[in-house]
Parts: structure tokens; sequence; C-alpha cells
């Protein structure tokens, strides 16, 4: 996981108020990980009541207003095919085992669940195997998916151009795309984006 895929996860959560804490800054190569090196990223939110659960299990903005603790893995899978049997690898999900569950409740505290999310570039497109997928993750006890798109438009929407963003690189870069109208805002396309055809010239 690099540290940009990582960066727009922390900007993403501290910007809808989480308190956020990465717990380890150094990569993990010749040696299996230990518990607390399988947490990428820790998030607790102040204002969300304690009880609350999600609704969803594809994560919307809103939905991740309600969340009070949680444990976030960060996969950035940019260049990968998502599927379920990229699932099958023992390694992927080790964040929700027991052991690294048990780091997290150390380090956070605190009452209410403490949920299990996942950042990934997106589900399937086809339905069945977005449904299969989403079942193995249920199964494997993760509660909720983030997708990348997710957080970078919503990144965008709340980047203000004419702000200087000098303690972040990352919203610096997104602010001066958006400010050279290299990047703009979802627009709500009412119409679809089909072309009108030209009428027939005589």
């Amino acid at each position: 996981m690099s540290a940009v895929d990582q960066g727009l996860a922390r900007e993403y959560f501290e910007m809808h108020g989480f308190l956020v804490r990465q717990h380890r800054k150094y990569a993990v190569a010749a040696r299996e990980k230990t518990a607390d090196e399988e947490i990428d990223l820790i998030v607790f939110n102040p204002d969300a009541v304690p009880e609350s659960r999600l609704v969803n299990f594809e994560l919307t903005s809103e939905d991740v207003r309600s969340v009070r603790r949680a444990i976030v893995a960060v996969k950035g899978w940019h260049t990968d095919v998502f599927s379920p049997a990229l699932l099958k690898n023992p390694d992927t999900l080790r964040f929700v085992e027991k052991d690294t569950l048990k780091e997290a409740e150390r380090v956070i505290g605190g009452a209410g669940p403490l949920l299990k999310l996942l950042v990934i570039p997106g589900l399937p497109a086809t339905q069945s195997l977005k449904q299969e997928s989403i079942e193995v993750l249920k199964s494997r006890g993760v509660d909720g998916v983030l997708s990348f798109r997710t957080i970078l438009l919503d990144l965008i929407a709340h980047i203000e151009t004419n702000k200087n963003y000098q303690k972040s690189d990352l919203l610096q870069v997104l602010r001066l795309l958006k400010n050279y109208d290299l990047i703009k805002e979802q627009q709500l396309e009412l119409f679809g984006s089909k072309r009108r055809k030209k009428p027939a010239r005589d």
C-alpha cells in the first residue's frame, strides 16, 4: 500500500471530523507482520453516537459520519481487477483477526462497536461477482467497504480553490488541479451522456 493511498484515506476521515491514528510508519517485507502491523488506520468520531451501526455495506460519506470507532485497512489494488478470488489470499483480510482487533481495542478504548472497514478501488461491476464478494467480505468479518472514488469525489467537492492547503501536499495538489479546471466536481446528468444527433443535411 502506497503512502498516497493511506494519505487519501486519512485526509478523508479527518475532513469528516474523525481523530485518526496511523498505527505504523514503516513497511514490513522480510518477515510476517505482527498484529499491530496489520493496522493501517484507527479512526474515532467523537460526534457519532456510540451505539450507532452501519446500514449499508457499500459506504457513502453519509454512512461514514455515523461511524464511532473503526479499524481501517487500505488496499490500493488500482491495477488489479477486484474479484472474490482476490480475497482468498489469507493475508488480504488479516486486519479482522482476533489479535489485531485486540490491539486496536487497546489503542482506541471507548465504548461501542469497533467496526472493520476496508478501503478499496471498488467492488466488481458484475452483479453476481459483486454479491459474491460482499458475502465473502461479510463472512470474514468486514463491516463495510469504502471506495477510492467516494473518497476522491468527496475531497474534491470540499476543497476550496481560494484556500492554501500548505499543511497537506495531497489536498494542495487536488486544489491546484481543481483551480486550473483539470478536475471538476461531479455533476448531475439529467438526460444521460448521449450526444444529440446532428440533423442530416439536405
